[in-house]
């Protein structure tokens, strides 16, 4: 049995947590190198157990900030992946591309990808970054991080808002006077702002 089969079988095992999911990612690429790892990972990608694609997105994470073929697998295909579970990995692999390339040389990327036209690439920032201010250079500038999450405030999608918000709120805990500040000048009429208004000002005082 190969390398991706034992993987596999492995990974089918794991019915709750990621931890042994990313631990088979850490072992494939400090066993086989990058160029394999990249390989194996595509082949999980095809496999019928979300299980196994969890285990290539954690690899093409770690790859991502030295491969940009690695990236843009996570951001064209793993983002197409229908399985929420894997869309959690993946948003755990942008946040690993992120702090392996320096978060702030990571902006031109992090404004790419919530760009995208797939809310699963866009989720993928906004909730792979939380909680915001507790990375590097967003700890230093917290208008940067409200002000790209609030920019998806009128989201088609619901679970996009619903990430928007929590990163939101999750940001008033230190900075209420900022986000109070942002939605103080949203359109609450607009589609789905005021979903995001709520869950954003949830814990700020006095809204």
């Amino acid at each position: 049995m190969g390398i991706t089969e034992d993987i596999v079988e492995r990974s089918r095992k794991t019915e709750h947590g990621f931890s042994d999911l990313k631990l088979a990612a850490t072992e494939v690429i400090s066993s086989v190198g990058n160029a394999q790892s990249k390989q194996i990972a595509l082949e999980l990608l095809c496999s019928e157990v979300h299980q196994a694609r969890c285990v290539a997105t954690f690899i093409l994470g770690h790859l991502a900030a030295a491969d940009p073929d690695a990236l843009l697998i996570l951001k064209q295909r793993v983002s197409q992946d229908d399985d929420w579970r894997v869309q959690e990995i993946l948003a755990k692999a942008f946040d690993q591309f992120c702090s392996d390339t320096g978060y702030e040389a990571a902006l031109p990327i992090i404004k790419d990808w919530l760009s995208s036209a797939l809310p699963n690439t866009r989720r993928a920032v906004t909730e792979g970054l939380r909680i915001w201010t507790a990375r590097p250079y967003f700890r230093d500038n917290p208008g940067v991080a409200i002000e790209l999450l609030s920019a998806l405030r009128a989201e088609e999608s619901d679970y996009l808002r619903k990430s928007v918000g929590n990163a939101l709120r999750d940001i008033s805990k230190k900075h209420a006077h900022l986000v109070r500040l942002e939605v103080e000048s949203w359109d609450l009429t607009q589609h789905g702002v005021q979903q995001v208004y709520k869950l954003a000002t949830r814990l700020i005082a006095d809204h």
